[in-house]
């Protein structure tokens, strides 16, 4: 069956586990809305460190699959055309979300589909560029100390990444909830996230964090290098019966043994779609408590030199794809 251009799309695809220079842009099919789905016109699509690590064959990739497939989470469009039953977006609404995560959401593309109970509405105050840059970080922010940890007014919380895309949000999220918010960051960053709300900020060039900081509440670890063992580390900083919170690189045998033996509680975490607590975070950033940083916006065209900048690990904020328009 020949597809007519308007049943065509732009997006990148990968055809192999790889280096930034597997993700092409291609035409393919655009999808359809299936009953209780939106089909949203994507305008702008945020990268996050899965995203690399699932290029290259870790990450999400065991849930993917094999390539080829459409890399990217975080959405921010506008609404083209709503599946039988919904009834809580209507085409021309501006949204944004984190659909199906971790299975395929395909956001590195003109066009995705997906229920519309995983979107909301886009902050008003916000471009498609900063709405992008939030649903996966900031979902993992907020159900991270709220749901999962559940954040009380002047409990001592440690962030480690602080400048990174989940952990500028999570600064703020953590102040808002009434936290004293005690950061970790490289040393240009030290002003800016003491700005964001952080009551300390460590520069952890300077000095091993662990040994500046003690009797904390709360570690959320945003920094998962194996190598540099900061989970472990950050048990150091607990009182007896904290609560460590390892995102990226989850709870290995040999944490769980670590916080055992230093009598604190350690925890896995993954984000899931969470269309209220988007709805939540745009009220927050509409009414300026919360700010969206975004350090660059590249186009879809350039996806590869996206993905090699925020495999360096230095990004404050987020990078970010602009989608609609681009050229094929």
């Amino acid at each position: 069956m020949i597809m007519s251009d308007n049943n065509m799309m732009n997006a990148v695809r990968q055809h192999a586990f790889g280096g930034p220079e597997t993700l092409v842009v291609e035409r393919v099919e655009r999808p359809a809305p299936l009953p209780t789905e939106v089909l949203v016109r994507v305008h702008a699509a945020g990268i996050n460190p899965v995203d690399w690590k699932t290029r290259g064959g870790t990450g999400m990739a065991g849930v993917l699959g094999e390539p080829p497939f459409i890399l990217g989470w975080d959405v921010a469009g506008v609404v083209e055309e709503i599946g039988f039953g919904v009834t809580t977006l209507a085409p021309g609404d501006k949204v944004y979300g984190m659909p199906w995560f971790p299975r395929a959401a395909g956001a590195y593309a003109e066009y995705v589909t997906a229920p519309a109970r995983q979107f909301a509405c886009m902050p008003a105050a916000a471009s498609f560029e900063e709405a992008a840059a939030v649903p996966l970080a900031g979902l993992t922010a907020w159900q991270a100390l709220v749901d999962t940890i559940g954040v009380q007014p002047g409990q001592r919380v440690l962030i480690t990444a602080a400048a990174g895309g989940v952990g500028h949000l999570a600064v703020q999220f953590a102040k808002h909830l009434g936290a004293y918010v005690i950061a970790v960051a490289g040393p240009r960053n030290q002003q800016w996230v003491a700005e964001l709300g952080a009551d300390e900020v460590i520069d952890y060039t300077a000095c091993r964090f662990e040994k500046e900081v003690s009797d904390v509440d709360v570690v959320l670890e945003l920094v998962g290098d194996a190598f540099d063992a900061t989970s472990t580390r950050s048990i150091e900083t607990l009182r007896p019966g904290g609560l460590l919170v390892a995102v990226p690189a989850g709870v290995s045998p040999e944490l769980a043994a670590a916080g055992k033996a230093a009598g604190v509680r350690v925890s896995p975490f993954l984000v899931e779609p969470d269309a209220p607590a988007l709805a939540r975070i745009a009220a927050l950033i509409d009414d300026g408590s919360v700010t969206v940083e975004v350090a660059k916006v590249l186009p879809l065209a350039e996806v590869a030199d996206a993905h090699r900048e925020i495999e360096l690990g230095r990004t404050r904020g987020k990078i970010v794809l602009r989608v609609a328009g681009d050229p094929a």
